[in-house]
């Protein structure tokens, strides 16, 4: 591009300095979430990955999913924090790849943003980044964009995209599923990245609390635990898949833990969680109490504590809680698979959560 077209553009309000800047600095981050199948760097119009490496599967399955972070962005802008929101990008398009068994090979990113900010950028990219390093998938490309006129100078979007594989033979879903399978619940690090809007709505609107308050029922500030990243499930859940009867999984991510579980469930069976099984983050209470949020409201928006669950076979059920503690993942059985004529493919939540009204 001309100097003069360069000044042309930059007076429409796009700085293509800002955006060379910007990738001189995340080529650090991405260079660290590379596998060894990823051809080429940083730069190229498209990310290449060899596929030669699917040749050791006898029927692959390439499994595909696209996401993105929400309304928690919004947040992240709020306090200038900006390193985190990878992990909540990663988590959500990574984690709906594993509960089919699939594992995640490659991922894809797209930064909309109001104005380039090169170490803005920057920040996110390595969040991205090092999530990628944590599911074990590759980070093989992406694209920001800056829309002058469309997004204020200081607001931005993140999505994401991620192929995986799986042998065909090992897929997990519906079809595996038995009556007598037990519900293995894994613990949410916290909100994760859904029901933001529900949250900012209560917590910050309606209850008129800053990001920087103190609450001390959270043991640090509001923003603080707002920003609290999404935990990454995919190598935890594909240990799981590999070494233990499972049958299926579910993300636990908008619409809560029953309506995401019975995306999972055949028709003929249903299940039952017991609320006594565990105690939620404060969070979610804190959310529930200070917007008057009726129970099912609440559970029918947030994860309520439960960010991923396995259906496996009863003999499986202890090492499967033991592998899961092994990578740092605290898990409980919370329920059970039943044949149910009458309610056949639903999740019913019974009982109540321990010092919960």
């Amino acid at each position: 591009m001309s100097d003069a077209a360069d000044n042309a553009y930059a007076a429409a309000g796009v700085s293509i300095e800002a955006a060379d800047r910007a990738i001189d600095l995340m080529k650090g981050w991405v260079e660290k979430a590379r596998r060894p199948e990823m051809i080429g760097g940083l730069g190229g119009f498209a990310g290449l990955f060899d596929a030669s490496a699917l040749t050791r599967y006898e029927r692959p399955l390439l499994a595909t999913s696209t996401d993105g972070v929400g309304t928690k962005v919004a947040v992240a802008q709020m306090m200038d924090v900006h390193d985190t929101i990878g992990f909540d990008l990663v988590g959500m398009v990574v984690d709906d790849l594993v509960v089919c068994g699939a594992e995640p090979l490659f991922m894809t990113d797209y930064i909309a943003c109001g104005r380039v900010v090169p170490e803005r950028i920057a920040a996110i990219v390595k969040g991205i980044a090092e999530a990628c390093v944590v599911a074990g998938c590759a980070l093989i490309g992406g694209e920001t964009a800056e829309h002058p006129g469309l997004l204020d100078p200081d607001d931005y979007d993140v999505a994401g995209a991620t192929t995986g594989v799986v042998e065909a033979s090992r897929l997990l879903g519906p079809g595996r599923v038995r009556p007598g399978d037990v519900v293995v619940a894994m613990e949410a690090s916290g909100l994760h990245s859904n029901g933001y809007s529900l949250v900012r709505h209560v917590l910050l609107q309606q209850a008129g609390w800053s990001l920087e308050r103190h609450v001390d029922e959270l043991g640090r500030t509001l923003g603080e635990e707002l920003l609290e990243p999404t935990r990454i499930y995919a190598k935890a859940c594909l240990d799981l898949a590999d070494r233990t009867e499972v049958h299926a999984m579910s993300h636990v991510t908008g619409g809560g833990l029953a309506a995401n579980l019975e995306r999972v469930l055949p028709e003929e069976l249903s299940v039952r969680i017991d609320r006594s099984t565990w105690t939620p983050q404060p969070v979610f209470d804190l959310v529930r109490q200070v917007g008057g949020v009726s129970q099912p409201d609440l559970e029918a928006t947030l994860n309520c504590g439960v960010g991923m669950v396995a259906l496996t076979a009863p003999d499986a059920v202890d090492a499967a809680i033991a592998l899961l503690a092994g990578h740092g993942v605290r898990a409980w059985v919370a329920g059970e698979v039943r044949a149910d004529s009458e309610r056949g493919g639903t999740v019913t939540l019974e009982g109540q959560h321990p010092g919960w009204a």
